[in-house]
């Protein structure tokens, strides 16, 4: 017996789908295909589909940007700088599945090709131990514009399972570098789950700041730090990140609070940090392949941590790598010292040196140099990060959690 099909067309989308005498009548949606050049001032929504970004698009303060799930947003380097930048007071909703995920690509799939996705809020920061609160600072992404305020609720919309490729765009170090996802001020109002940096040329994932929290997330092929802060970030709620550092990488995750000694500190639990046999440091001066480095008056709650493969490198410049560095004596007074870096439940793997000490050389990191000893407590059970497989961690078909466990 034939089959009858019926095609179905809706306005706004394109949908074909059939209605059969076996009763398959689901309607398949169709993408649609676009460009996005100008910045965002009124509230839009793009449909499920294809898209190009072309420039450095803002999305304008009271203005909302929405792109539907399994959408894919595509940069080309040889059109100039590119980036999706969602000012003060802009929101974007971006809410993808683990099976139609919303992506942030680039042409020539190479790290460093664009400016990632860049948000700003009013959060508080922290960045002079003498100003004032409310405090501001200046944005190192090129853009110059000012960050930080009182509104620790701060919304900036929310991205769910949402993945930027190949971006991490360096122009001048410190003052005009971009990273896969870069959190400038962002409030506890926003939504950051499920998210992937994949393959930067900078950081994975970095904040400036604020309250936000992220949960659910993977630093996978990022050149510099998996993780990264800076500006007295506070997050508490922060929960399953996996790091997978391979070919060239830094820290998996870099703490710094600007030499401020703070009361408070962000809070992650379950971190699983690893790094592929013969990865190497960028060339640079300061050591930096150890999996967590704690530097100008950083700090923080850590536990359920799984560390593996954090060695020693003999090319292109011979450094020890381990799994805690505390880079300053004033961060090992302050912060190790005096109680205010925990890391518990550690399960250590493949990484022979625990401890590194930096400059000067007046002081030694050792276990019981967290003080109380509870800070820092080893195991063989913890189990790190828990994610779920899925389109939303698979990139050229290559699932990015098969090294997970």
């Amino acid at each position: 017996m034939k089959k009858l099909v019926f095609c179905l067309a809706v306005l706004g989308s394109i949908f074909t789908g059939c209605s059969s005498d076996n009763g398959d009548d689901t309607p398949v949606k169709q993408p649609v295909t676009g460009e996005i050049s100008s910045d965002i001032t009124t509230n839009t929504t793009y449909a499920y589909g294809n898209y190009t970004l072309k420039g450095m698009i803002k999305v304008n303060d009271g203005v909302t940007l929405t792109f539907e799930a399994g959408s894919t947003i595509t940069c080309d380097k040889s059109t100039g700088q590119n980036g999706l930048i969602i000012l003060k007071g802009g929101k974007l909703i971006a809410n993808g599945t683990a099976d139609a995920p919303i992506v942030f690509t680039e042409k020539s799939k190479i790290g460093g090709s664009w400016a990632g996705i860049i948000m700003y809020g009013d959060a508080p920061i922290v960045n002079s131990a003498t100003a004032a609160a409310p405090q501001t600072a200046v944005s190192e992404d090129g853009l110059g514009l000012t960050y930080g305020g009182s509104n620790a609720a701060h919304n900036g919309g929310s991205l769910k399972y949402v993945r930027v490729e190949y971006a991490g765009q360096v122009i001048t170090s410190n003052s005009k570098e971009n990273n896969g996802f870069s959190f400038y001020s962002v409030g506890t109002g926003t939504v950051l789950d499920h998210l992937v940096a994949y393959k930067g040329n900078d950081d994975g994932f970095e904040f400036y700041g604020g309250t936000v929290s992220l949960t659910n997330s993977i630093s996978y092929g990022n050149s510099d730090d998996s993780f990264d802060w800076q500006d007295g970030w506070r997050g508490q709620d922060n929960t399953n990140w996996y790091a997978y550092q391979t070919g060239v990488a830094n820290y998996g995750i870099e703490v710094e609070s600007k030499s401020v000694d703070n009361a408070f500190w962000p809070k992650v639990t379950n971190i699983t940090l690893k790094r592929a046999t013969g990865t190497t440091t960028e060339s640079q001066s300061e050591i930096q392949l150890d999996a967590i480095q704690f530097k100008k008056e950083g700090n923080g709650d850590y536990s359920n941590i799984v560390i593996d493969g954090y060695v020693s490198q003999t090319t292109p410049k011979a450094f020890d790598g381990g799994v805690i560095q505390i880079l300053d004596k004033i961060t090992y007074d302050h912060q190790v010292a005096a109680g205010k870096i925990k890391l518990n439940n550690v399960k250590i793997t493949n990484s022979p040196i625990t401890f590194i000490s930096g400059v000067p050389a007046s002081f030694t990191v050792t276990a019981a140099s967290f003080i109380p000893g509870t800070n820092w407590t080893t195991s063989t059970t913890a189990t790190g990060a828990t994610l779920t497989s899925g389109a939303w961690a698979t990139v050229d078909g290559v699932n990015l959690l098969s090294n997970l466990n």
